[in-house]
């Protein structure tokens, strides 16, 4: 990336976990089991993605697969699996339910820092360690109670605390590794926080703009085929709105995704029978469309979490399906209708 994509010279990385349902099959819910707040035969199976996506670019870095229920299937061990793609000097940028000692250190472990909203189970109280500012210190967080999945050697070999920086801006308590205020203040802090919502928005473009929401596939293993080749889909449109932005010397995130989806398709059997130097040049109309779909800026923008649109009053199926269409055919035979 650009330097002017980065955040002070820095690769800022968001992580945020999201779920898609799938086909009610046999060995789908073995892999992906359903709600247990829904019947057996009236739910469908679900299954929880953790994804690592690059700030400056949109891309998606690397993304885990798992149930949404048992050992490992949660956003902590999500991200866990995946800090390795994570470099030397990258940010990353993460909600509170991944403020944990463990996922810090093993973060900083990779010469990665972080930037997390405050745990809730946590208390926070400017009056104590090392001021900083005005609701701005540094505190030593103690290493947590040995797991009980690791052993003593294991939990002897991590560090006995932590060095953190929690800091209030604006009513938000946030902690970082980000230790120097003259480098990084508080203001910049919150910024480079706020702008972890983009990952929310990366995901609805995925599951909605991608069609990803719904899986097809009728095995587990499609599944996660289906999965990889809606990502690999997703990032190639990134690299061609990457190269746009560049280009037109603009930042990838200030253009459309779904313009830009929609001119690739448009202009799709174009490229493919393009060649030599025609290539060259209806490639450079296609980045040049694309670089033109700048979205419009809404700062501070504030929508409610609601829908606007009723559904249809159908009923909900309380029955396995079969079961229902068995009652229908009972009771058109009881009335002598075929």
């Amino acid at each position: 990336m650009p330097a002017s994509w980065r955040w002070h010279g820095r690769r800022a990385v968001i992580f945020d976990g999201t779920t898609v349902s799938m086909p009610d099959t046999q060995e789908n819910q073995a892999a992906y089991p359903q709600s247990r707040e829904q019947l057996p035969g009236l739910g469908f199976p679900v299954a929880r993605l953790g994804g690592l996506v690059g700030l400056g670019s949109g891309a998606v870095i690397g993304y885990a697969v798992a149930p949404c229920a048992g050992k490992g299937s949660g956003e902590q061990s999500l991200l866990r699996e995946m800090l390795p793609l994570l470099e030397p000097g990258d940010i990353l940028l993460a909600d509170a339910l991944l403020a944990t000692w463990w996922l810090i250190v093993g973060a900083q472990r990779r010469g990665v820092d972080v930037v997390m909203m405050q745990n809730g189970n946590r208390t926070t109280d400017f009056t104590q360690r090392q001021r900083l500012g005005a609701k701005d210190h540094v505190v030593e967080w103690r290493k947590p109670l040995c797991q009980g999945r690791m052993s003593r050697e294991e939990y002897d070999a991590w560090p006995s605390s932590l060095t953190m920086r929690e800091v209030e801006f604006k009513g938000r308590t946030l902690v970082t590794t980000l230790l120097a205020p003259r480098i990084t203040p508080a203001s910049e802090v919150d910024a480079l926080y706020g702008a972890r919502w983009n990952i929310e928005v990366d995901w609805r473009t995925i599951k909605v703009t991608m069609e990803m929401d719904v899986l097809r596939c009728q095995t587990p293993d499609m599944i996660r085929k289906e999965i990889a080749v809606h990502l690999l889909a997703y990032n190639l449109t990134r690299w061609c709105m990457a190269c746009a932005a560049y280009f037109a010397e603009v930042l990838p995130r200030t253009l459309s995704f779904k313009g830009a989806k929609r001119i690739l398709a448009i202009f799709a059997d174009e490229l493919r029978h393009c060649l030599g130097k025609r290539l060259s040049v209806m490639f450079s109309t296609v980045l040049g469309a694309i670089a033109s779909l700048k979205l419009p800026q809404r700062p501070n923008r504030v929508e409610p979490r609601a829908k606007k649109r009723r559904p249809k009053p159908l009923h909900l199926l309380t029955v396995p399906r079969q079961q229902a269409r068995q009652e229908i055919i009972e009771k058109r035979a009881a009335y002598g209708v075929n």
